[in-house]
């Protein structure tokens, strides 16, 4: 209470301060709705009473109508002093001049001894503090008769502040009126942290009124963890005085079960003397804000998992990779488990797949993940191991979305470890490659919409990655298979050579799929136990590659039958190498040759290709090369070294001539061809890998077959860059006891010595059966060289898997074969040459030409022909 002056001295009892402080305890101890007791009575108000928001002065009128007593509230409320207000007349100090006369009036009343109540102008008189002079204000003034001592009638005046009461009533309405009109839950707590007061948007939602909340603590309204949280921050504001926002509180409402989430807002209250009463606590329901927010992450996290899936699926043209990066993807960022599988019948290279089946047709498993254990699906069936082939029930929910090619969840069992599964046809331009699952444990949120949706999606994607890969795997057998058909068959047999050879295919490599290459090889059996080794390599890969290669081999093969040198086979090469890329082929591409370069370019097939005649008799082999890799020749005792073969243009530049190279190979002497895959990748040059290749040739006498894994295993042959061939052959010179050779001049006698001459070197071999037959033979070809041909005559036997003859002269005029007339007396021994032999034919020399023909040795499975039945079928 303020303090009311009198002219009562001021008590020297030493009890009164400690009446003062037991008022002070008995205060203290007053509970709520109790009234005091005793001294309470008499307490001072505590700091932060109304008294400090409300001004309140007193002051005395003595008998004499000016003022005796001046209070320090005055002085505060009116900034005079006491030294100069004491001795003042109030009327003429504070009062309107116009007002004076009825404030006289009043005054004399009161002297009189009547109490007076009313509202009252005033203006601070000059005798003011700086600053407050002339300031005017409005007073309510209660004023009480008293007596002196003397008995002498004065005046207490109580005077308050009428604007600053007005201010704390207009405060007090607006503070009403938010506190009861605002949209959000306010709470006003005290220091014991106690509810004192709530809104009436707080009761609607915990229930009751306002004032059945009263005197509650934070746990009536939260959980137990969330209150002792919030409990504890209460406690640090009420102490620090530091603000907090937005702080996030988790509970439900009375009578339900939905997690609510408010925002808080927690701010210490003070009173006017700065004494902290209590916290304020402001709370908004942002339950939907926070749905919301978390819609919108699931949104963002889903277009994350389909960047990422697009980002990492289809890398690589494997269907159980493709399938593994799915699941990379899903598994955990989407789900706790997942597989997928895949139809068998796609799986091994059918045409069609099973498309919209039963859904009971075989699938296997490729690939399996698991975020929680390396355990198939359990709940499902019988486990299912990864490669395991399986099917699904007719009845089962994995056999429905492979039949209708629609997402199905699966129902979790009792006591598993699964409580969410989505199973998820994978469909690609509206055929079902297979089904991939996805999972999540228990603990985790079950599948929703969303979910589904995301899944069909991914699903979606991985699906037409794996009939990307499917179409591309089959189209790549089909190239390998083309390719391989167009390579000799087997292992190839060669007169007076051992052959080994090897043909691996590019496979697929970190930055891109394999395909097929243009690599070939090939062994020519020529007549005479001769034997073309040809290598080659077509520039560019896949099937168009594979053709181009089939066709350069056709015509090697052809070319080789004709008998032409090698550089003369080259040059034909050539000209078909450059009829490939045109649409007329060979002779179109010669007429544009001859024309100037248009502004189309024709598509340009080039290759290289090594080019090799090996003769058994002479071991000497001839070399042509275009612009292939040089041979490498291993001699017994020798280190291996790469023959000097000129290289000349690859086929398909055309415009200059190929050159030969002769070389003469010692018995048991080593020859290998090979293609730039062996010696060449990215990380090996081509100069590295050549010395590489070099250096693994170490032990030429080892078996060929050895010696070819040899190099394959010491060189980089895994790459995966380019098809890879090598051929490899080991001389063994026919033996000089199984060549007999003979010059016979030109004259009659020499047919029958020719003769006499096969006849003893094929008793001397021990090949009676064939001694009439190749008399007969031996008598027409010398007969012909007689007759058609110049110089002298060479007869030759060679024999070796076959029994070869020729027939040698120096004339170039080719013998044609006709079909001789009934009534011509010749023309029939070339026809009795082609009857009786297993092949026959002529082809150029140096010197002339050889008529040749080949009979099979006597094994007991060959049957031989009659002469006899022979000569009758000829009329």
């Amino acid at each position: 209470m303020s303090e009311i002056p009198a002219k009562a001295t001021e008590s020297k009892d030493p009890l009164d301060g400690a009446r003062a402080e037991a008022a002070d305890d008995a205060v203290a101890h007053v509970r709520p709705g109790e009234p005091p007791s005793g001294d309470a009575m008499w307490q001072s108000s505590p700091p932060g009473s109304i008294y400090d928001y409300i001004k309140v002065a007193s002051f005395s009128i003595g008998p004499d109508g000016l003022v005796e007593q001046w209070s320090l509230r005055a002085e505060q409320l009116f900034g005079i002093p006491a030294q100069h207000a004491v001795g003042m007349d109030p009327i003429e100090a504070f009062i309107d001049p116009d007002l004076r006369a009825q404030g006289q009036r009043k005054m004399a009343e009161i002297l009189d001894g009547r109490e007076w109540t009313g509202v009252v102008p005033f203006r601070v008189p000059p005798s003011a503090a700086d600053g407050e002079c002339g300031r005017e204000g409005l007073a309510e003034v209660y004023v009480m008769p008293t007596r002196t001592e003397e008995g002498e009638k004065a005046a207490v005046c109580i005077v308050v502040d009428v604007r600053t009461l007005r201010s704390i009533e207009t405060d007090l309405a607006a503070s009403q009126a938010i506190f009861g009109q605002s949209p959000f839950g306010f709470v006003l707590i005290d220091p014991d942290l106690r509810v004192r007061r709530v809104n009436y948007r707080f009761a609607s939602l915990f229930g009751g009124s306002p004032d059945d909340h009263r005197g509650k603590g934070v746990h009536d309204y939260l959980p137990r963890p969330e209150a002792e949280r919030v409990t504890a921050t209460l406690r640090r504001v009420l102490e620090t005085g530091d603000s907090i926002t937005d702080m996030h509180v988790t509970g439900f409402l009375p009578g339900s079960d939905e997690r609510r989430h408010w925002s808080i807002n927690l701010y210490r209250v003070r009173s006017g003397s700065g004494r902290p009463i209590g916290i304020a606590w402001l709370g908004t329901d942002i339950t939907a804000r926070r749905a919301a927010a978390r819609e919108a992450a699931a949104a963002r996290r889903n277009l994350a998992l389909l960047n990422e899936a697009g980002a990492r699926i289809g890398n690589s043209l494997d269907l159980e990779t493709t399938a593994r990066e799915l699941l990379d993807v899903v598994v955990p960022g989407f789900c706790d488990l997942a597989t997928v599988d895949l139809y068998q019948g796609l799986l091994a290279g059918d045409e069609t797949p099973p498309g919209l089946a039963d859904g009971s047709a075989e699938l296997r498993r490729v690939a399996f993940a698991s975020a929680v254990s390396d355990a198939p699906f359990i709940g499902s069936g019988d486990p299912v191991s990864v490669g395991a082939v399986h099917h699904y029930p007719f009845n089962s929910p994995c056999a429905d979305a492979l039949r209708t090619a629609r997402p199905q969840y699966i129902p979790a069992e009792e006591g598993g470890l699964v409580q969410s599964t989505l199973a998820v046809p994978m469909v690609a331009h509206d055929t079902v490659v297979g089904l991939a699952q996805f999972a999540r444990t228990k603990g985790s949120e079950p599948f929703g919409d969303r979910d589904r949706d995301l899944a069909v999606e991914l699903a979606a994607r991985a699906a037409v990655c794996i009939d990307n890969a499917r179409l591309y795997r089959r189209e790549h057998e089909r190239a390998l298979i083309l390719q391989r058909s167009l390579l000799p068959p087997g292992d190839p047999v060669a007169s007076g050579l051992d052959i080994a050879c090897r043909y691996l295919p590019g496979n697929s490599s970190a930055d891109r799929p394999s395909e097929v290459g243009g690599d070939w090889f090939d062994v020519i059996e020529l007549p005479g136990h001769r034997t073309a080794l040809v290598v080659g390599d077509v520039m560019g890969r896949g099937l168009r590659a594979a053709v181009a290669m089939g066709e350069l081999r056709s015509a090697v093969r052809t070319l080789a039958l004709l008998d032409l040198e090698p550089a003369e086979v080259l040059s034909a090469l050539d000209e078909i190498a450059r009829g490939l890329g045109a649409p007329g082929g060979v002779q179109q591409a010669t007429r544009a040759a001859r024309r100037p370069r248009e502004a189309d370019l024709l598509e340009v097939y080039l290759a290289t290709c090594v080019y090799a005649v090996y003769d058994s008799v002479t071991r000497r082999c001839t070399f042509a090369n275009a612009g292939h890799l040089p041979p490498v020749l291993v001699e017994p005792g020798e280190d291996a070294l790469m023959l000097d073969v000129p290289p000349g243009m690859p086929l398909g530049v055309g415009g200059e001539p190929f050159e030969e190279v002769e070389v003469e190979l010692p018995e048991g002497a080593l020859l290998a061809l090979y293609t730039d895959g062996l010696v060449e990748s990215r990380d090996h040059p081509l100069d590295e890998g050549l010395q590489a290749f070099v250096g693994a040739l170490t032990d030429p006498s080892a078996p060929l077959e050895d010696v070819c894994d040899h190099v394959l295993n010491t060189l980089d042959t895994h790459h995966g860059e380019d098809d890879i061939a090598l051929l490899m052959a080991r001389v063994q010179g026919l033996p000089a006891d199984s060549v007999g050779d003979w010059t016979l001049p030109r004259e009659p006698r020499s047919v029958g010595r020719a003769r006499e001459y096969a006849r003893g070197q094929l008793l001397s071999w021990d090949l009676e059966p064939l001694v009439d037959t190749t008399e007969l033979l031996v008598s027409e070809l010398v007969t012909n060289a007689l007759r058609y041909g110049e110089g002298d005559i060479r007869l030759r036997l060679l024999l070796d898997r076959t029994l070869v003859c020729e027939v040698w002269d120096s004339g170039l005029v080719q013998p044609r074969r006709r079909r001789a007339r009934d009534t011509d007396e010749g023309g029939r021994g070339l026809q009795l040459v082609g009857l009786l032999s297993a092949a026959w034919g002529s082809r150029r020399t140096p010197r002339g030409k050889t008529v040749w023909f080949e009979l099979p040795l006597p094994d007991g499975q060959n049957g031989m022909v009659d002469p006899a039945e022979a000569l009758l079928s000829l009329f």
